[in-house]
């Protein structure tokens, strides 16, 4: 990928799902791997989480699958304004995002910008951050950009 998004390489392709133990065992299943351990995000308030620019405490279990260098993850919202929620009662269970990891994340949220592709939700995880954009008119797509050491939270 072009350095215009931070040096960005293919991190994960995400789906959203309502039942993640369910779904984890059919991935698990099929994959031919063990069931992945599911976590639960913090309070959206506690990782400084916003959605469409405004605080949001949802949360969501997750579970990842390593399938080489790029992640399946499984997303079960739990509640609450976030772009999980929202792809889940828009369109049901399926795709929600492709996820890059990128340095310099603020760079890369205002190249975003510029070429019309807004940031829907950000939160912290841990000492870096994630930041989900909405490109669905652009690209067809929810993107999602990774940094693992936060300089900054990342401003829309």
């Amino acid at each position: 990928m072009s350095d215009k998004l931070g040096g960005a390489r293919l991190a994960q392709v995400a789906l959203v799902v309502r039942d993640i133990e369910e779904a984890s065992r059919r991935w698990a299943a099929l994959l031919g791997v063990p069931v992945p351990n599911v976590i639960t995000t913090a309070p959206g308030l506690e990782v400084a989480q916003t959605y469409k620019g405004k605080p949001s405490d949802a949360r969501a279990k997750l579970a990842f699958f390593q399938l080489g260098p790029v992640q399946l993850e499984l997303i079960e919202p739990l509640g609450g304004d976030s772009t999980w929620q929202e792809a889940l009662d828009r369109k049901g269970e399926g795709f929600h995002h492709i996820a890059f990891w990128v340095e310099g994340m603020q760079q890369s949220v205002d190249y975003l910008r510029e070429h019309g592709i807004p940031m829907a939700q950000r939160g912290d995880m841990g000492e870096g951050q994630y930041a989900y954009f909405d490109a669905e008119e652009r690209l067809g797509v929810t993107l999602e950009l990774l940094e693992r050491k936060r300089e900054a939270r990342a401003e829309p």
